[in-house]
């Protein structure tokens, strides 16, 4: 039997996933980790990405986060993070509208408009998207 580490992946508003895992992959601050049981406790931020927990050799789940936090111990992982969604849940129509909508925005010379945060907004949408891209190419 293969050894274990707990996962626990956490957004603002839910737990969207706890359990045993082989390995977690995340995307921190200063590159992609892997973090596999027994790891050296560390913390460190989350850059917007996939974090993809390994259950077997044949079984894995994905996860969109916009950012957070990463914390290692030996026995245990916990991301905290802004959004979570399981990259099954990402809805396609809902992010491309927002990727158009901050595209728009971001045209738009009024002054209207908060362009930091449409600038955020777009990068989120094309981050959900270019993940669930990556996510069909390893089912099929």
């Amino acid at each position: 039997m293969a050894m274990t580490i707990h996962v626990d992946i956490v957004s603002a508003e839910k737990e969207v996933y706890s359990g045993l895992v082989e390995m977690v992959f995340a995307p921190a601050e200063m590159g992609d980790v892997g973090i596999a049981p027994r790891h050296a406790p560390f913390i460190t931020k989350l850059k917007a990405g996939e974090v993809r927990v390994k259950i077997s050799d044949k079984e894995s789940y994905e996860f969109y986060v916009s950012g957070g936090l990463l914390e290692v111990q030996p026995h245990l992982v916990t991301v905290l993070a802004d959004t979570a969604i399981r990259a099954r849940d990402i809805d396609e129509a809902a992010a491309i509208e927002a990727k158009l909508r901050a595209e728009e925005m971001l045209e738009d010379k009024s002054g209207e408009y908060d362009y930091a945060l449409a600038e955020a907004e777009l990068a989120d949408a094309i981050m959900q998207l270019k993940m669930l891209e990556r996510v069909r190419k390893r089912g099929s």
